[in-house]
C-alpha cells in the first residue's frame, strides 16, 4: 500500500470515528428525550473538569528555577481565563492567551 493510500485511509478512519462520537448520542437518545438528573449533573460539570484536567497537563512540566520557565505558561492561563470572563469567547481567549503565551516564550 503506497503512503497516499496509507494516509487517505487513515483520514477516513479518523473521520468516521468522530463522526460516529459526535452523532451516536443523538441516534441513542433521540434528541429530544429528558436527560436523567445523573446526565444532567454531568452535562453541568463535565467542561469544568474537563478544562481543569488540560490546565493540569499543560503545566505538569513547568519548571521553577527562574521566572523565564514559569512566567509564559502561568500568563498565558490567566490571559485565558481574564479573556474569557470579560468577552465569552471561546475563540478570542484561547487565540488571546495562546498569544500571550508565545509572545512572551520569544521575549523572555
Amino acid at each position: 500500500m503506497n503512503q497516499t493510500v496509507y494516509a487517505a485511509a487513515l483520514v477516513g478512519v479518523a473521520a468516521l470515528c468522530t463522526l460516529l462520537t459526535r452523532a451516536l448520542p443523538f441516534v441513542l437518545l433521540g434528541g429530544k428525550k429528558e436527560l436523567s438528573p445523573r446526565m444532567q449533573a454531568v452535562s453541568r460539570t463535565l467542561p469544568a473538569a474537563v478544562m481543569a484536567l488540560l490546565v493540569i497537563y499543560c503545566l505538569r512540566g513547568t519548571g521553577f528555577a527562574a521566572p523565564a520557565q514559569w512566567l509564559p505558561a502561568f500568563a498565558g492561563v490567566a490571559a485565558t481565563a481574564a479573556l474569557h470572563v470579560w468577552k465569552r469567547s471561546e475563540l478570542l481567549s484561547i487565540g488571546g492567551g495562546t498569544l500571550c503565551y508565545m509572545l512572551l516564550l520569544r521575549l523572555l
